[in-house]
C-alpha cells in the first residue's frame, strides 16, 4: 500500500538546516536580499527547492516586510503594445528579484480606480500605471501610498510621481509636419475609440496642431466608438471614402493596427498605395513593417520604456534620487505608405 503523501509544510527552519547557514541567513537569501554571496543564495534556494518550501510573503508584508511585488495596472493586452511594455517591465524587476502583479483596466476609470486599490492592500513595494484617466481618488490613493509611483506612456500630463513616456501629441505634430514636408495637403484621420483612449486623442490634437501651422484643416475625419482593430480600421476607411466627396491623399490612422485595416481595404478595393491614396499609422508594430509596402509610422520605444518605468522602481527602492520625467522619445519610420 502506497504511503499518504504528508500534509505538513516544510519549515524555515527546515530549509536553513539543510542548507547549513541560519534562519535569518535563509530568510535573506529567499527574499533576494543582496548581502548574501551567489555561494550561500545557491545552497538556500536548492534547499529550499528539494523540500518544497515555499515563501509566505503575505505573511512577511503584513508583519511590515519588504515586499518583492510591483503593482501593474495596464488599459489592454489586446495588441502587442502593452505585452511590449509588459516585457521590459518583467525582464527587468526579475532580474532583481521582483515580480509584477498585473491588473487590466480595460480603459475604465472606475475600474482603474478599484485596481489601484487592490493592488494598495496588498502592500507592493512599487506600483506601474498606464492612467485610463485617472479619477481624483485614483490620484489621491497613489499621492498617499508610501511607494515609488511610476506613470507610464505618455508624459504630456502632470504625474502623481514619476512619468516615463513619450509627448503623444509631439508624435502627432511630428507626423503631420513630415506629410506636409512631402506635399500632402488633403489629409484626413481614422481613429477608433478616443474618448476613452487619451493618448490617441492626443496624437490626433498634435496632428491637428500642424495642419493649423501650415493653413490645413482635416479633409475628412472618421472615429469610431470602438478598441482599436484591423478590422476596425478596415471598415473606417471605407466609411471615410464613402462620403461621395472629394478623397484625401494621405489618412492618418490612430494606431497601426488601425492602419494595417487601411491597408486592406486598399488591396482589396484596388487603390494604389501610395499613388492613389498614403496612409502612415502610429507604434511602429511588425506587422506594419511586413506589409508588402511597408508601412509609415512612428515607433514607441515600448520595452524601453517598459524597463525605465521598472529602473525607476528599483532606483527609489535603493534610496537613489529620480527624474520626476523621463521622456524616451519616439522614432520616424519612413514607409513605402506614403
Amino acid at each position: 500500500m502506497s504511503k499518504e503523501k504528508s500534509s505538513r509544510k516544510p519549515t524555515l527552519f527546515e530549509v536553513a538546516a539543510r542548507a547549513g547557514v541560519s534562519e535569518i541567513t535563509a530568510s535573506r537569501a529567499l527574499r533576494g536580499s543582496n548581502v548574501v554571496t551567489p555561494e550561500t543564495l545557491q545552497k538556500v534556494q536548492e534547499a529550499a527547492a528539494s523540500l518544497g518550501y515555499l515563501r509566505n510573503r503575505l505573511a512577511g508584508a503584513l508583519a511590515g516586510g519588504p515586499s518583492n511585488q510591483v503593482g501593474v495596472i495596464l488599459p489592454s493586452l489586446s495588441n502587442i503594445v502593452f505585452p511590449d511594455v509588459l516585457k521590459g517591465l518583467e525582464d527587468r524587476l526579475e532580474h532583481a528579484g521582483f515580480h509584477p502583479v498585473l491588473g487590466i483596466s480595460n480603459y475604465d476609470p472606475q475600474q482603474e480606480e478599484q485596481l489601484i486599490r487592490n493592488l494598495l492592500s496588498w502592500r507592493p513595494a512599487g506600483l506601474v500605471i498606464a492612467p485610463s484617466g485617472m479619477t481624483d481618488a485614483s490620484r489621491a490613493m497613489l499621492s498617499g501610498a508610501d511607494l515609488p509611483v511610476v506613470e507610464i506612456m505618455d508624459i504630456d500630463t502632470d504625474p502623481v510621481d514619476m512619468a516615463v513616456g513619450m509627448s503623444h501629441r509631439g508624435a502627432g505634430l511630428a507626423m503631420a509636419r513630415h506629410l506636409i514636408a512631402r506635399g500632402y495637403r488633403r489629409l484626413a484621420y481614422v481613429g477608433h475609440d478616443i474618448a476613452h483612449d487619451h493618448r490617441a486623442a492626443a496624437r490626433l490634437d498634435g496632428f491637428r496642431r500642424g495642419l493649423t501651422e501650415a493653413g490645413l484643416t482635416l479633409a475628412g475625419c472618421v472615429t469610431l466608438s470602438e478598441p482599436s482593430s484591423v478590422a476596425l480600421g478596415r471598415r473606417g476607411l471605407h466609411m471615410l471614402l464613402q462620403d461621395g466627396g472629394t478623397p484625401p491623399d494621405l489618412v492618418y490612422f490612430s494606431n497601426d493596427d488601425m492602419a494595417v485595416g487601411g491597408v486592406f481595404h486598399c488591396m482589396a478595393a484596388g487603390i494604389s498605395l501610395p499613388d492613389q491614396l498614403a496612409i502612415a499609422g502610429f507604434n511602429g508594430l511588425e506587422i506594419g513593417q511586413s506589409l508588402p509596402v511597408a508601412l509609415t509610422t512612428t515607433a514607441s520605444h515600448r520595452t524601453l520604456i517598459g524597463e525605465t518605468a521598472a529602473g525607476c522602481i528599483l532606483k527609489r527602492l535603493s534610496g537613489e534620487d529620480t527624474a520626476r520625467m523621463t521622456d524616451v522619445g519616439f522614432s520616424l519610420v519612413e514607409g513605402g505608405t506614403s
